[in-house]
């Protein structure tokens, strides 16, 4: 049988003019340059909708840019100016972003009381971005308070109190409505899922309150066991939010990817105090990558006046994006200059310890991907 083989490896580097073959001929023969043949479309620079935002968000957008071009990266921004006090999206940035498929966005001010709906839950409500998806990590050279921490908080972004259901009963008496349903809950739990099966994570958990809410977050955790009967290899359990949020201070490794209606938010702020993240809204048919909840951080004008904006978040999220584009050699190479620059210590915005201002930051970064 191995005598058989021979002459037939032969045929086959001699006829290595078919690119599957052509690794094998440039191993055979240095002299030979590896050509794939792409397939259509590939490397093709994509338009992405930009929306610097408030406070430090063209701060931290304008660092993305500056990495994006000198990695020569294959997508290109149309740029929208949007801020948060405008009482609705123009619906020119709607289409963009509808075209597109894809938004990049910093932070957007979100108004107090007065009854102005934010513009970053009309956003997700007008585009169905369904899936609010953090990556919390540890990284190399960042000292912190836990190790081997490595947490995806998935929430679901269209329902439960963002549901912006509210009415005056009489004067002095406000109701506000939970609506929570099992289309969304399905729906996110199958996200969550299988999110869980295409990255390799082992546990599902699902954060609820339904001990104290036993219709709404019931019918949840009834939607998830479904959902979880279909993923056999993967561990599923359940926490209450009160001991979740404890068990995140004091044990964060133990957790691997969360998911909940409404409760994720608190958990994604818990988990950002101890480590570095990236986030993005996703539907079925668009995404929109931003700094997470880091974003309240906008109007920090101490840190916008000395232009000391921490740039890795939204740099991180970036590369998510690179990924959800299908180009992971950009989204590698940006998270490798990232890592490199955390793990040196020595260019760090003073979040992380360090005093550098973002430019510094972001010069370091480019430096790091060569």
């Amino acid at each position: 049988m191995a005598r058989r083989a021979i002459p037939i490896l032969k045929r086959l580097v001699q006829s290595s003019d078919n690119p599957v073959n052509l690794g094998l001929a440039s191993r055979l023969d240095p002299t030979r340059s590896v050509t794939y043949m792409p397939r259509p479309g590939d490397g093709t620079p994509r338009a992405v909708t930009l929306i610097p935002g408030d406070g430090i968000g063209p701060l931290v957008t304008g660092a993305v840019e500056q990495v994006m071009a000198v990695m020569h990266a294959p997508v290109y921004f149309e740029r929208y100016e949007i801020h948060g006090d405008m009482k609705s999206a123009p619906q020119e940035l709607i289409n963009s972003i509808k075209k597109n498929k894809v938004c990049l966005k910093g932070g957007l001010n979100t108004p107090v009381g007065g009854g102005v709906s934010s513009l970053n839950v009309q956003l997700r409500k007008e585009l169905d971005l369904y899936a609010s998806l953090v990556h919390c990590c540890n990284y190399p050279g960042l000292p912190t308070r836990h190790e081997n921490v490595d947490i995806v908080v998935i929430r679901e972004n269209t329902e439960g109190e963002y549901s912006g259901l509210e009415h005056e009963v009489v004067p002095g008496v406000v109701e506000s409505l939970k609506v929570i349903t099992k289309f969304c809950s399905e729906r996110i739990a199958q996200y969550a899922f299988e999110y869980a099966y295409l990255n390799n994570r082992k546990k599902v958990t699902a954060v609820h309150k339904a001990n104290i809410m036993k219709l709404a977050d019931g019918l949840f955790l009834e939607s998830c066991r479904e959902v979880a009967t279909k993923y056999p290899g993967i561990k599923y359990n359940e926490i209450i939010v009160d001991n979740c949020c404890m068990q995140l201070v004091a044990k964060p490794e133990q957790f691997d990817v969360m998911m909940h209606e409404v409760y994720s938010e608190y958990l994604v702020v818990r988990a950002q105090s101890i480590i570095c993240y990236s986030a993005g809204n996703v539907g079925a048919d668009h995404a929109v990558f931003e700094q997470g909840a880091s974003a309240g951080n906008v109007g920090n004008m101490k840190v916008l006046e000395q232009k000391k904006a921490n740039p890795v978040a939204l740099l991180l999220s970036s590369a998510m994006m690179l990924r959800h584009l299908q180009f992971p050699s950009f989204a590698d190479r940006l998270e490798t200059a990232v890592k490199r620059v955390i793990s040196e210590g020595k260019n760090r915005t003073k979040d992380l310890g360090g005093n550098c201002t973002t430019q510094e930051v972001v010069d370091a970064v480019i430096a790091a991907l060569d």
